[in-house]
């Protein structure tokens, strides 16, 4: 026997739906669970289902048009069977006007509203194989650019629905198979000892940092000036040690340590130069670095350089620092923070030297900047101090000539 599909109430403030689509056509055998048509409601544009099984005889409204809450919309039943009588509840069919799509929440008796949402990684499909999906939440997937098939629904009957549009992250490499393995490697004694150091220092000294912009125009020029005289080529790091040593001989409260019931202040200067070896950090000391000259020191830090990549550092060659220098800018690094070298109250990151452009006297021009951050522990260095220690440091590299006087 025939059947009246009506429109139902697919809100509780709906009074009337526009047919958007029809999913299917005269003709057509569906069974419960198949979808419709797409409707619009006044809160959103939705899937109409199927509850009847047997054969689309007639479609009573074309797409656009706006259609009466409980209005017949279609005729299903046998192929060949009289359904003229049915028609008698048929709505008179409105004009076709334009159409909002809204946001809604589905009623129990249709599908969920289409919306942007989604959640997991596989639809759910009719009998028929078709997307259970509301045609928001197709549009939605679609300009997404997402493979609706992977989307799981949470609508009625596993429809998909704005939600799980929203909620869906793709699976980023789902077709790539592989093996997941690791290596172990044992931690040898520098390590544990490097490890064990700096834990201790990040965890008990309260570390502050203060950063500084240098300019380097002078220092650039005045180390290639002096590699023309010297026998021994001097590295920018070479001015940096210097420089810091100096500085440190004028703010002698950097130079020094927290030893638990008593700030030990150091009346020599021992610069603590970082370098990198396979297994870790090794800080090699240049003792009184404030008294060398510039090709002194930088004959000991290539001498360090060497033994540390022999693995031929011996202790006596990295204890008694109290200063640190770690510079990156070898590694084109324009700023960074280092964690202070125990027992040292401050340790300077160094980055590298950039060409940039720089105000001159109200004038722009290219310049070259190297930043550098004092790492501090408050319990022995202040503010003032650590900025007053930059003020000089940053007076010596930006005039070198300092440096010889």
């Amino acid at each position: 026997m025939a059947v009246a599909i009506k429109l139902p109430k697919m809100s509780d403030t709906m009074e009337e739906g526009v047919i958007v689509s029809w999913q299917v056509k005269v003709g057509d055998e569906i069974k419960s669970g198949d979808i419709l048509a797409e409707v619009e409601t006044d809160k959103a544009t939705m899937d109409l289902d199927n509850y009847e099984k047997g054969t689309v005889l007639h479609l009573n409204a074309e797409e656009g048009q706006t259609i009466a809450v409980d209005s017949v919309i279609a005729i299903v039943g046998k192929k060949g069977e009289d359904f003229a009588d049915l028609l008698t509840a048929a709505p008179a069919k409105k004009e076709e006007e334009e159409t909002v799509v809204a946001e809604t929440t589905a009623s129990p008796v249709v599908t969920a509203p289409t919306s942007t949402s989604s959640s997991s990684s596989t639809s759910t499909t009719s009998s028929s194989g078709r997307i259970l999906a509301s045609p928001l939440a197709k549009k939605m997937a679609a300009d997404k650019g997402l493979d609706i098939s992977q989307v799981n629904g949470s609508g009625e009957g596993g429809r998909i629905i704005k939600k799980d549009i929203e909620n869906f992250t793709p699976s980023v490499g789902s077709t790539v198979t592989g093996v997941e393995s690791f290596t172990t490697v044992p931690v040898s004694q520098m390590r544990k000892t490097i490890a064990r150091r700096l834990g201790e220092s990040k965890f008990t000294a309260p570390h502050f940092y203060l950063t500084m912009e240098i300019r380097m125009d002078n220092a650039i020029a005045a180390r290639k000036e002096m590699n023309e005289y010297s026998d021994v080529k001097i590295s920018m790091n070479d001015v940096i040690v210097k420089a810091a040593a100096i500085a440190l001989r004028r703010h002698p409260k950097i130079n020094a340590a927290w030893m638990g019931d008593h700030i030990r202040m150091n009346n020599h200067i021992h610069m603590g130069v970082a370098m990198a070896v396979d297994e870790g950090l090794l800080v090699p000391v240049v003792r009184f670095a404030d008294s060398k000259s510039l090709s002194e020191i930088s004959t000991e830090v290539k001498a360090y350089s060497v033994k540390a990549k022999d693995k031929k550092l011996q202790p006596s060659d990295w204890e008694g620092n109290t200063f640190t220098i770690s510079n990156l800018g070898m590694f084109g690094i324009e700023e960074f923070t280092a964690i202070i070298n125990s027992p040292d109250a401050c340790i300077m990151a160094v980055g590298a030297a950039k060409e940039t452009v720089v105000v001159d006297n109200g004038e722009m021009k290219v310049g070259n900047i190297m930043k550098v951050t004092l790492s501090c522990d408050h319990r022995v260095v202040d503010g003032v101090v650590g900025s007053q220690f930059l003020q000089t440091f940053k007076e010596l590299m930006e005039n070198p000539v300092k440096l010889l006087v």
